[in-house]
């Protein structure tokens, strides 16, 4: 399957973005293959890409390179094809976020001084987006929120790997929140997260976080199962 092929009407990749670099082909593409958009097995073509987002083939090919990286995207002898994103693939991140995320916490907790000023200007952004009902804002709030104890934790390989998934945890984020009709209660979480944090109680602090991370893991599953589901033919197959 090819994205040139047995295509009419208005596809997935019709509407050209606004021109931009590499940053935005890469961000474009993942949301497509996150979100199901661009199925697993289409092929990408650099040549096609490049007229589709307005820039040369370079920026393509290190969109095509980062996204392999990500294990979304995978190169054959005949060129670059979607694998897309399974619910195993969201179980080993999950497992790997956790693994991650609370060593990042005991590592920050157990630096003298730590400033939770990043946390906290992210939990302010995730309430401002919360009234607004901006669940992309929303998102994007919430894994700034994570990302700061990542970076207090003095340990810069973890934080690297993280940064490396990121980008993956935030197109998953927009399944999940667009079915959010209040998300008060996740913005709740966080703040008595932070709160923990700042009094110094690790183990209360890891505790809370391990129950978050199941929330989010969960919620996850149930809602790319729906949106999967929701993505499928009668019959089973890919519509």
């Amino acid at each position: 399957m090819s994205i040139t092929d047995g295509q009419r009407g208005r596809t997935a990749l019709s509407v050209r973005p606004a021109p931009a670099l590499g940053q935005h082909v890469v961000d474009h593409l993942r949301r497509l293959i996150i979100t199901g958009e661009l199925r697993p097995g289409t092929h990408l073509v650099e040549a096609q890409l490049s007229r589709t987002f307005d820039v040369s083939r370079g920026p393509v090919r290190d969109a095509l390179r980062q996204l392999e990286t990500e294990g979304l995207v995978e190169s054959r002898r005949r060129g670059v094809f979607v694998i897309g994103l399974t619910l195993d693939d969201i179980e080993e991140l999950y497992v790997l976020r956790r693994l991650l995320e609370l060593e990042a916490v005991r590592l920050c907790m157990g630096e003298p001084g730590v400033d939770h000023a990043a946390a906290e200007a992210a939990l302010d952004r995730m309430a401002a987006a919360a009234t607004a009902q901006d669940p992309a804002a929303f998102a994007t709030a919430d894994l700034d929120f994570h990302t700061a104890f990542y970076a207090a934790s003095g340990h810069r390989r973890l934080e690297t790997i993280w940064q490396q998934y990121r980008p993956t945890f935030a197109g998953m984020l927009t399944v999940t929140n667009a079915e959010d009709q209040d998300l008060a209660p996740t913005l709740d979480d966080h703040a008595e997260l932070l709160r923990v944090i700042r009094d110094g109680d690790q183990q209360q602090a890891v505790a809370l976080l391990d129950a978050h991370l199941d929330g989010s893991h969960r919620r996850m599953l149930a809602a790319y199962s729906r949106f999967v589901a929701t993505a499928q033919g009668d019959d089973g197959a890919p519509v």
